[in-house]
């Protein structure tokens, strides 16, 4: 039930998905005992409840707007960059997951979303953002500062944008896996990210099987844009394929896999956190959003229809 213009439940399933990835112990992220300098576990908690209000009031407000004031709402509680990219990834899937709702497109059968509905949605969500957007977009961007951001010749977020955001982040796309997500209509999120979770959740694993595989699979397909920016390429394809050696001992499923993630984990341990997949835990946040809004906390088979996409 939507008031005042806050949908509780996509405030609640905004907050669920932040916990969920930050609370499950992944391979170069911070996790319950393990923190990065000044920035803990605890921060990242603190970031999942403080977004609730801005996404939950997504469907009444532009997609830059609902940016800024979740990361507006982030930095009274930490001065870290805990959620950037999960904010910018959530921002629009919220406002889609709530034009859906006005637009009486109602959950199917035994509760689950049809996926594609959802993401023809956001591709109304993205196709109609602004100038204005970018501009509140690259305002939030700059007050989260995030490590190893750099400058770019075009649409540089240090100035004023004269593109949408839309078209910002395409501008982006080759370099910045968010950026990326954008410009194909969050396509690693649908079709990737999402029908593995929903898999591993299908197969009767816990949530936190389901996360840490997610983010493995993403991992083993793609290099993270977030460590290719601040480590170089090298650590970053480094880093894949480590991810695809811990599958192929069975990830999660076997005790020969659990060993690799274990020493995948301490490996990706060092000073700077420079190998730290922070671009595939965002999208693996993403994923556990849309499994949510389909009634995933209730299904074992993660509450989304992936078929139909």
């Amino acid at each position: 039930m939507t008031v005042h213009g806050l949908d509780p439940d996509i405030a609640a399933a905004a907050q669920l998905a932040c916990l969920l990835e930050a609370s499950v112990p992944k391979p170069g992220n911070v996790s319950p005992g393990v923190r990065f300098g000044d920035t803990t576990y605890e921060d990242f908690l603190a970031s999942a409840v403080a977004i609730g209000p801005a996404l939950g009031a997504a469907g009444a407000n532009p997609v830059g707007t609902t940016i800024r004031r979740a990361i507006q709402a982030t930095r009274r509680w930490t001065n870290a960059n805990t959620n950037l990219g999960i904010v910018l990834l959530l921002a629009p899937l919220a406002r889609a997951a709530a034009k859906r709702s006005e637009s009486r497109q109602l959950p199917s059968a035994h509760g689950a979303v049809d996926a594609g509905v959802l993401r023809t949605a956001l591709w109304r969500v993205l196709g109609e953002t602004t100038i204005d957007d970018a501009r509140e977009t690259y305002a939030a961007i700059r007050l989260a500062s995030p490590g190893g951001l750099g400058s770019t010749r075009e649409q540089d977020v240090a100035g004023e944008p004269t593109v949408t955001l839309l078209e910002a982040m395409r501008l982006a796309a080759d370099r910045d896996g968010i950026a990326r997500e954008y410009a194909t209509t969050f396509q690693t999120t649908f079709e990737i990210a999402l029908p593995t979770l929903v898999r591993v959740r299908q197969a009767g694993r816990d949530w936190n099987d389901a996360v840490l595989e997610t983010f493995l699979t993403l991992l083993a397909t793609s290099p993270d844009t977030h460590i290719a920016r601040r480590a170089g390429q090298d650590v970053a394809d480094d880093v894949t394929r480590q991810a695809r050696t811990v599958l192929e001992a069975g990830g999660v499923r076997t005790a020969p896999g659990r060993a690799a993630i274990a020493r995948m984990s301490e490996g990706l341990r060092g000073e700077h956190n420079r190998a730290n997949p922070g671009t595939t835990a965002d999208i693996t946040a993403a994923a556990i959003f849309v499994s949510l809004i389909g009634g995933g906390w209730h299904s074992k088979n993660g509450g989304v229809d992936v078929a139909s996409r």
